[in-house]
């Protein structure tokens, strides 16, 4: 009996170990995969900060205004002004589109269900021939 106790011990053992085995590579391969990540991250980080630097650089006014003097010609630019813009009440928003009533209903009366339903039961009585 002893003997088998120790063979199962030992295979159990052995199975641990091989599972630790490769669930240490397997972490060490996540954690490679990770870094990857976080370099094509920073990577990417850097060059959208270069396209704003670049961004900025265009965008100077003094910049834009030399362009605009020098294609004035072509595309009749003119700096802007505070009387080109309006208030939003300027602005023509659609009417609202009427509501069509198809059939009317009486409502005059009381809100007693009695009188209710026998003004019903009134009304049909009077429609049958």
């Amino acid at each position: 009996m002893r003997p088998i106790l120790y063979l199962l011990s030992f295979l159990l053992v052995l199975g641990s170990a091989f599972w630790a085995y490769r669930e240490n590579y397997a972490t060490q391969h996540q954690l490679k995969e990770i870094a990857a990540l976080q370099d094509e991250i920073a990577t990417l980080h850097e060059g959208i900060a270069l396209q704003r630097a670049e961004w900025a650089y265009l965008n100077r006014p003094d910049r834009l205004r030399d362009l605009a003097t020098i294609n004035f010609d072509r595309l009749g630019l003119l700096p802007m002004e505070p009387e080109q813009f309006g208030t939003s009440a300027e602005i023509g928003y659609p009417a609202p589109p009427q509501l069509q009533i198809s059939g009317t209903v009486d409502t005059v009366g009381s809100l007693n269900p009695d009188e209710i339903s026998k003004q019903i039961a009134k009304g049909s009585a009077e429609q049958t021939p």
